[in-house]
């Protein structure tokens, strides 16, 4: 194994099936308060900072709409329905963390959510303890697509971009990954890979199981 290889995840849609977990509380207050087109909104938040999402419900809704009192009750309504470890883990995520950190890779988690909550998933779901650190939307400036958030992790891991392995989810994600000479590596989840995601990802894998195979092959585990 390279000891310069290091390995970055995105967190929602990654480690979490959460996506659609969130997307669904979204809607059901859109729909008590009649806001319209909530799920093409929702997908534009993706894979963004919270700052980012807000001048996108300003975009969508008016900018005198109330964008942080409405990302504050989506937030206690996702927290109250999956709190206590009831956040559904993506399959394979468990046995790829647990191979990388058998190898040594070193580990990172880089996700555009707020720190807090960050840690109170990775904690609950029993996976803080598999990363050497995390990147969080509220250590950085500048949102996905932006590299930022790769490149500071990348950083504080001592590892060069160009031997950092990204898993994303997320367009924005992917295209921040490329964008930092990293090796965008996608997990589709919500959003399926269009022409732009098969140019700029590496590769495109339908699950982490074969994301781990892949790994086998290029002597990363």
């Amino acid at each position: 194994m390279n000891n310069e290889t290091a390995v970055l995840f995105d967190m929602d849609g990654v480690i979490f099936d959460s996506e659609r977990a969130q997307m669904a509380i979204w809607l059901e207050i859109a729909e008590r308060e009649g806001l319209p087109n909530m799920e093409a909104v929702y997908h534009r938040c993706i894979g963004v900072t919270m700052e980012a999402t807000g001048q996108i419900l300003r975009e969508a809704y008016g900018e005198d709409f109330p964008w942080q009192d409405f990302r504050r009750r989506t937030t206690e309504g996702y927290r109250e329905r999956y709190a206590g470890g009831r956040l559904p883990v993506k399959p394979g995520a468990r046995e790829l963390l647990d191979a990388l950190r058998a190898k040594d890779v070193p580990l990172a988690l880089a996700s555009s959510t707020q720190g807090e909550l960050v840690r109170q998933w990775l904690s609950e779901a029993g996976l803080l303890g598999r990363f050497d650190l995390r990147v969080t939307g509220d250590m950085v400036t500048r949102s996905k697509p932006d590299p930022e958030i790769f490149l500071k992790a990348c950083a504080l891991l001592h590892v060069k971009p160009e031997d950092a392995y990204v898993i994303e989810d997320s367009y924005n994600g992917v295209r921040a990954a490329h964008a930092g000479g990293m090796h965008a590596l996608m997990v589709p989840d919500m959003l399926p890979p269009d022409a732009e995601m098969h140019e700029k990802a590496e590769q495109i894998f339908p699950s982490l199981w074969e994301v781990g195979a892949w790994f086998k092959e290029q002597g990363v585990l």
